[in-house]
């Protein structure tokens, strides 16, 4: 078999499945039910956060917080600090993508 079978949740309850963590990409498979999502943290790498179901709440650096809706994909640059979370009540899926993986980011 040439090609690499990844299997993730498809269930409702927060979980943080790091899929792919290899020297290429991150790729990592997020679900927030209501009040939950990560500790605030600085972006490691550019992120990609492709909002799959329900609303994503988002400050970044000093903003605000912004919600965007799934089928929206966010582009963090690198070195951004990030609070991640679901405000709302329907759940949150996410799918995370860091390119360059983290250790082989170059400014």
């Amino acid at each position: 078999m040439i090609e690499k079978v990844y299997k993730y949740s498809t269930s409702d309850d927060k979980v943080v499945e790091k899929l792919i963590m290899d020297d290429n990409v991150n790729y990592i498979h997020m679900v927030f039910g209501k009040d939950e999502g990560l500790p605030e943290h600085y972006s490691n790498s550019n992120v990609y956060m492709n909002v799959i179901r329900g609303k994503l709440s988002i400050a970044l650096n000093d903003q605000e917080v912004h919600s965007y809706e799934k089928g929206t994909l966010l582009e963090i640059p690198y070195n951004t600090k990030m609070n991640v979370g679901n405000k709302d009540e329907a759940v949150l899926e996410l799918i995370v993508v860091k390119a360059p993986a983290p250790q082989n980011y170059k400014k």
